[in-house]
């Protein structure tokens, strides 16, 4: 389909998100890509909280990365001599001079470049400086970070205070273990202490939720967040649920919907879920299923949202056109499939 950073902002801007993303990106440098909680796109105002993870690559468990980099040093020096020489440079663009090959008993084993390139990423030492058929161009900090933006790290404390702000004000309303595997995960070292003073500080705020485990558990929110919090229970607290469940790691036999599922949000209510996929070679955006909750009414002003939606992703994508499968709401039939 699309990148997930992609989709989440055209399911919010519309089609005219790509290219936001785009400018944001490449052109004002107000991201770049780096390693959170997985590979990806974070603010380059938080260059600062990543770089410790940068000074503190390899960590004392990786101890053959260390060990490995240190052996290829010629590599090392060849991958940082070449980009300094300007040009955004692919990974087939480097020479494999390393003296030992990386080891592994995975699909890494031996290659040795793309390894290089991507521990250097994560000790920060380079970038990524576009991209270009998909694949990453590579490039020195200095030449993709605005002018000023290559600052300290701060203290590991700070990262972890930040990171826990920041996860809060994405989850709204979450645990000590939510917050462990949001964002930094794995990097909340003090989380509690942390916490502890952050409430002292009146910047989160301790909560109880009814249901949400044992009564003792405590969850937290953001003080900036607390006039939301109304909003939030008389959504919950209607009886409305929607499971929504990632299939595309369970045999296809086995699947009640599709390999790729969007939820369908409409007005303030996920009412339903579309299948997606994208015949690249046809040029078509292929929808293998519309499925709507039992208790939602496939009206003719809801078929006119969905349609209209799925029109704007294949904007998105580039698509020239979209076919709608069998499994659709048996009322949308004629509108999908006209004779």
């Amino acid at each position: 389909m699309a990148p997930s950073q992609e989709l989440v902002l055209w399911s919010r801007l519309g089609p005219r998100a790509g290219s936001l993303f785009s400018g944001l990106w490449w052109q004002d440098r107000w991201l770049f890509e780096y390693w959170a909680h997985a590979a990806a796109v974070v603010l380059t105002e938080d260059y600062p909280i990543h770089r410790v993870s940068m000074d503190a690559y390899p960590p004392p468990n990786l101890s053959y990365t260390a060990t490995w980099m240190a052996a290829d040093d010629r590599l090392r020096e060849h991958v940082l001599h070449r980009l300094g020489e300007g040009a955004p440079l692919p990974t087939d663009a480097f020479e494999d001079c390393a003296v030992v090959d990386w080891a592994s008993t995975g699909w890494t084993a031996g290659r040795n470049v793309e390894r290089m390139l991507t521990f250097l990423w994560l000790q920060g030492k380079i970038m990524v400086a576009g991209r270009a058929a998909g694949q990453r161009l590579w490039g020195l900090p200095d030449a993709c970070l605005p002018a000023g933006r290559r600052r300290p790290a701060v203290s590991p404390a700070e990262m972890v205070s930040k990171a826990t702000e920041h996860t809060l004000r994405a989850l709204g309303v979450a645990r000590p273990l939510d917050i462990r595997q949001y964002f930094l995960r794995g990097k909340y070292t003090g989380l509690a202490g942390v916490l502890r003073t952050l409430t002292e500080q009146g910047r989160v705020v301790p909560v109880r939720v009814d249901g949400g485990g044992p009564p003792s558990e405590t969850w937290y929110v953001h003080a900036e967040a607390l006039g939301e919090l109304e909003a939030i229970r008389a959504g919950h607290w209607q009886g409305r649920t929607f499971a929504f469940r990632n299939e595309m790691y369970i045999p296809k036999a086995k699947r009640q919907y599709g390999y790729y599922l969007l939820p369908i949000l409409h007005g303030d209510r996920l009412v339903g879920r579309a299948a997606p996929r994208f015949d690249r070679g046809r040029g078509v955006l292929r929808i293998e299923g519309l499925y709507l909750e039992t208790d939602i009414k496939p009206t003719a002003v809801l078929c006119r949202a969905v349609t209209g939606q799925l029109d704007d992703l294949a904007a998105l994508i580039g698509a020239t056109g979209i076919e709608y499968g069998d499994t659709v709401p048996e009322r949308w039939r004629p509108t999908l499939h006209p004779s």
